[in-house]
């Protein structure tokens, strides 16, 4: 029964069919494989073997190999000289090749002429910052005359005055021990550990500039100074900087066809002094004696003393000074909380507040342990040094303009960052000057020329100025006068300006592309024959020109022209090497002189009434409004503020 059962369970499987796969035949009749013709392949070609292509990528390693070990070689050993100046010459090809294609109306790579000026200022800009060291030093010295320059370049250069990085503790430390031999702790008597007896030190600057940093200390006879070192990679980059800034000018001058390059040498070797502290310590120390030897300016300015003996080339120690930047007016002019009959710290009798360093003071995470000495401040350091503007100012072109006429040794840096403001227990103000490493000498025979050049100034006395200025190799006599006064000199003809109002867009484009080369031809112009030029002119007008920006910045407290050309008048009779006979000829003519200046302060304290009104600005604000209307019609656009930013 069971078996039966089994059979009956396989009986649907045994009838079900069996399936076969199904199997196509062909329609045609079966064909055997015959391999292609020799003559249907073409030609035959080697394999693929991609020489070509390893051949360029063992080219491109070979050249990042010796890119990279030279990069190496030049950051460990120079100080990454090459690789700066490379990058020097390859931004200058950049900007030449711009400017050879879209200096023109209608540019074809620019929607404008200001917009190629634009973005190579950038350019440029970064190129200073990126580079650091002495390129900083050069755009701060072109900087200062940026007024020839586009808008678009006067607001990159305005960037030229900011802090620099400073350098490592262990990169001054190397300076240090290089120049002397010694560690800073042998040298300066200090202690970073609380040693007795000791003076101490802060290992992080106060200030950091292109080319050096100070650091405060204080030293075993409680002396507080100001070190500045040199920062270590300078002396290493300074040839090739040099190198690279005449290679630059020599082709752009030849490029735009102006007649500077013949300048480059002496502005090179100034750039290069810079870098001297012995030479420095020089300039300071005669500035000093010229000063004490000048009854109207003794009491008036003060150069700090130099410790020789803690000074090198690259370092240079000198007092410490507590004082008031001159960037600082409402310190300057606030009321004065620091105490009848008493001065502000440090200044002439008042001595500095000491106090004992604790040792948190002496912690190594500590940036800063000088005491701060702002008591005079009052409460909530509401107060100031409670002085006049007229009164700083006054002594500060009385300075330059000693230096100028009577002298003939002239400070060429005298930016706000470099004057401090002090006051005396008097009441007066006191002008200390520091950074005394840029500084021309101005022979005997041309400091009285340029003293003549100034008394035909503002007596309008054109031919004698036109006697001079040829001299010099000038071309243009008004425009390099008016470029010297910082003002519209009178003498030339100012009705060729043609307005641009009304015009289209294709006519504002060409009428800015004459403008710009008329700026060129005033440039050379005022140069001139180049082999005549007095190179001294070129940081003389520096010089001006910081000064007449710092009176402007202090709403012009002063007639800064008069004070200069009386200075310019008296020397010719003061001055100990001009003969007996002259000096009595020209008494007679600086009382004449006096006489002419009278117009000058009328339009002085006008302009003064005006501004006490709030109906326009100060004296000048408004050499500078027609300065720069002037301007126009040489094709240049002057920036208001030279630090402005």
């Amino acid at each position: 029964m069971a078996h039966a059962t089994f059979l009956r369970s396989l009986r649907p499987i045994v009838r079900s069919p069996i399936r076969r796969p199904l199997r196509y035949a062909h329609s045609s009749q079966f064909q055997p494989f015959v391999p292609p013709s020799p003559s249907s392949l073409g030609k035959p070609r080697e394999a693929k073997t991609y020489k070509r292509t390893i051949k360029w990528l063992r080219r491109i390693f070979y050249v990042s190999l010796a890119t990279g070990v030279v990069y190496g070689i030049d950051r460990q050993f120079n100080a990454l000289s090459l690789t700066r100046t490379a990058r020097t010459f390859s931004l200058g090809v950049l900007v030449a090749l711009d400017y050879k294609i879209n200096f023109r109306p209608q540019p074809p790579l620019a929607s404008s002429i200001a917009a190629v000026h634009s973005r190579n200022a950038e350019r440029l800009s970064d190129l200073l910052r990126h580079n650091g060291g002495l390129y900083l030093k050069i755009g701060q010295a072109i900087a200062m005359q940026s007024t020839i320059l586009p808008p678009e370049f006067q607001k990159m250069f305005s960037r030229m005055f900011d802090d620099a990085p400073q350098n490592s503790w262990k990169d001054v430390e190397k300076v240090i021990r290089e120049d002397f031999g010694k560690s800073p702790e042998e040298v300066f008597g200090i202690s970073f550990t609380g040693e007795p007896d000791k003076g101490v030190m802060e290992r992080k600057a106060r200030a950091s500039a292109s080319v050096a940093q100070v650091h405060w200390a204080r030293l075993q006879d409680g002396t507080e100074v100001a070190i500045k070192i040199q920062k270590r990679e300078i002396v290493q980059q300074l040839a090739w900087d040099l190198w690279a800034f005449k290679v630059v000018t020599y082709v752009y001058s030849k490029i735009f066809d102006i007649p500077f390059y013949s300048l480059v040498p002496y502005i090179s070797e100034r750039l290069s002094l810079e870098t001297d502290f012995v030479n420095e310590a020089d300039n300071s120390e005669n500035m000093a004696r010229l000063v004490a030897g000048e009854s109207r300016l003794r009491n008036r300015v003060y150069i700090p003393r130099v410790f020789r003996e803690l000074s090198s080339k690259r370092v240079m120690t000198a007092e410490w000074v507590e004082g008031v930047r001159l960037w600082d007016k409402d310190a300057i002019t606030k009321p004065w909380y620091g105490g009848y009959g008493k001065g502000s710290p440090g200044c002439q009798g008042t001595p500095l507040d000491q106090r004992k360093v604790s040792a948190t003071d002496l912690n190594p995470r500590a940036s800063k342990i000088k005491p701060e000495r702002d008591y005079w401040r009052g409460n909530r350091n509401r107060g100031g040094l409670g002085l006049s503007l007229k009164d700083v100012m006054t002594t500060m072109v009385d300075l330059f303009s000693a230096q100028m006429f009577l002298w003939g040794y002239v400070h060429c840096d005298p930016h706000p960052g470099n004057i401090f403001i002090r006051r005396k227990p008097s009441g007066e103000p006191e002008l200390v000057l520091i950074d005394h490493g840029l500084y021309i000498h101005m022979e005997p025979g041309f400091r009285h020329e340029y003293a003549q050049f100034w008394k035909a100034l503002l007596a309008f006395d054109n031919r004698t100025l036109g006697e001079i200025v040829k001299r010099w190799g000038v071309n243009n006599p008004d425009i390099f006068a008016s470029a010297t006064l910082m003002r519209p000199y009178s003498g030339g003809d100012m009705s060729t300006r043609r307005g641009i109002k009304g015009l289209s867009k294709a006519q504002r484009a060409e009428r800015h592309y004459e403008m710009q080369q008329a700026a060129r031809k005033a440039i050379r112009e005022i140069l001139g024959d180049e082999t005549k030029w007095p190179q001294e002119l070129i940081f003389i007008g520096r010089n001006l020109r910081i000064v007449q920006a710092n009176n402007q910045f202090l709403g012009s407290p002063v007639n800064r022209v008069k004070i200069t050309g009386l200075w310019a008048s008296r020397a010719l009779v003061e001055s100990p090497d001009l003969p007996l006979a002259e000096k009595i000829r020209n008494l007679g003519r600086h009382l004449i002189f006096r006489v002419v200046l009278f117009s000058s302060d009328i339009f002085f304290y006008f302009t003064k009434v005006r501004q006490f009104l709030h109906l326009g600005g100060g004296m000048e604000d408004d050499i500078e409004a027609q300065m720069q209307n002037m301007a126009k019609d040489m094709g240049v656009e002057l920036n208001q503020n030279v630090f402005e930013g």
